[in-house]
């Protein structure tokens, strides 16, 4: 957590920059991924990783190539996962999640020690893809590099929280997610956590990266 800061909820140079830059997520990628669960109750831990594409002719689309650990995991959290994020791009749900004006209230905190611009981000309605939280971004630019909080509302009756940190960064001039992670309190599993990591090999058509699938265990 930064030191103590001044907040101020005006407009603030930092708060416009990211509201206009806000950009969109790329029109093609593809990449491997790899997602790791773990419930402190249910299960055990489990991991899966996958081939994921992204383009404007088939949208959102995946091939596992790899899995391990508990059926009862893979089956109940980690294929879900890939499965919701399918139905989220055939909605069109992607800028749902935008940082805009329309979607949040912003606060001007200051800086970090480590020199990126601190935002509080308080969500205007409840909605799985928002955060209560912050986001982190550079301070020239306004990139967003970290977000984190609590989804504004939980994906299930069954999920009593979730807290979410996802990270950023610029491949190849495109702003994309590198990795995600989150800590869920659900009821009878109790304590959940998950985490998945992306490896580009194509980002709007450039090739980026080489991605190799890693060993089995998480």
């Amino acid at each position: 957590m930064p030191a103590a800061a001044q907040h101020t909820r005006a407009a603030t140079p930092i708060i416009q920059l990211v509201v206009a830059r806000n950009d969109p997520p790329p029109r093609q990628y593809r990449a491997l991924r790899r997602l790791e669960a773990q419930s402190d109750k249910l299960g055990g831990s489990a991991w899966i990783e996958a081939w994921t594409e992204v383009d404007p002719a088939g949208g959102f689309r995946y091939q596992i190539i790899g899995e391990g650990g508990s059926g009862f995991v893979r089956a109940r959290v980690l294929r879900p996962w890939l499965a919701s994020e399918k139905k989220m791009w055939a909605d069109g749900d992607p800028e749902r999640a935008s940082f805009t004006h329309e979607n949040y209230a912003f606060d001007d905190r200051g800086r970090t020690p480590d020199g990126l611009a601190w935002l509080g981000v308080q969500s205007r309605r409840k909605d799985v893809l928002l955060v209560d939280g912050s986001i982190y971004v550079n301070a020239d630019d306004g990139d967003i590099v970290r977000i984190e909080g609590r989804l504004s509302k939980t994906p299930s009756f069954w999920t009593r929280r979730v807290e979410v940190v996802r990270h950023y960064s610029r491949i190849n001039g495109v702003h994309v997610p590198v990795a995600i992670e989150s800590v869920a309190q659900v009821l009878i599993a109790g304590r959940s956590t998950f985490k998945m990591t992306y490896s580009y090999e194509t980002i709007n058509g450039q090739r980026v990266g080489n991605p190799q699938l890693k060993s089995s265990h998480p």
